[in-house]
């Protein structure tokens, strides 16, 4: 098995020992950190969010496999730093769970995928109320902005949290996307945001994919 495979694998495991050795002899072998990066631990965190949303892995495992991804990048990450000093500034993302909303394991998901594929999060934590979100965005001028709920009472509140921040005149060349379990493409498109995802990858792709088109 190839030094990436079984990289993937050791992620999917959550096997945290494993992705730190697998890393580390991937780089002294060579192989580039973008490379082991996206052909190792990325394909990794891939299958444990799909699983994830099929409801085929328990929350417990997920937090494995998550503190297996931070081992793998703890080793990658200086490499990585090395790699963007030439390659110019990272599109920043602000995240947060909406107010009235504790739920967090999607978005912290997502916060370190995107920061695993060379994005600038910044991760406002869970409950985050409007002036919070407006704070955030007028400071950090992100490329996007991601909003996360995983009750169906407080996707209302996704709906009144981009109406404040438009209301704010902040949003100017700043894509939208939400996501949780409940939110679906009908209610995003309803409420005005750029793009939904229902689980972390999707979530990563489609940021990606709306930067592109910009």
């Amino acid at each position: 098995m190839l030094k990436t495979e079984a990289l993937t694998q050791a992620v999917i495991e959550g096997d945290a020992d494993t992705v730190a050795k697998l890393a580390a002899e991937a780089l002294a072998a060579g192989l580039p950190p973008a490379e082991i990066l996206d052909r190792g631990l990325m394909p990794g965190m891939d299958v444990v969010g799909k699983r994830f949303g099929a409801k085929q892995m328990f929350i417990s495992e997920v937090l494995l496999t998550a503190r297996a991804m931070h081992a793998g990048l703890a080793v990658l990450k200086p490499a990585l730093a090395a790699q963007e000093a030439t390659g110019g500034p990272r599109p920043v993302v602000v995240l947060g769970t909406v107010r009235g909303d504790l739920h967090d394991i999607g978005k912290n998901l997502v916060a370190m995928m995107l920061e695993a594929g060379g994005f600038q999060v910044v991760d406002l934590g869970t409950n985050v109320p409007l002036d919070r979100f407006t704070e955030a965005v007028r400071t950090h001028r992100p490329a996007v902005l991601g909003l996360s709920a995983l009750l169906t009472t407080t996707m209302r509140e996704m709906k009144r949290t981009l109406d404040g921040l438009r209301q704010a005149g902040v949003m100017d060349h700043v894509k939208t996307v939400v996501g949780g379990a409940p939110v679906t493409e009908d209610f995003a498109r309803t409420i005005g945001a750029d793009g939904w995802a229902p689980d972390a990858p999707t979530a990563v792709a489609t940021m990606k994919r709306l930067l592109q088109t910009v």
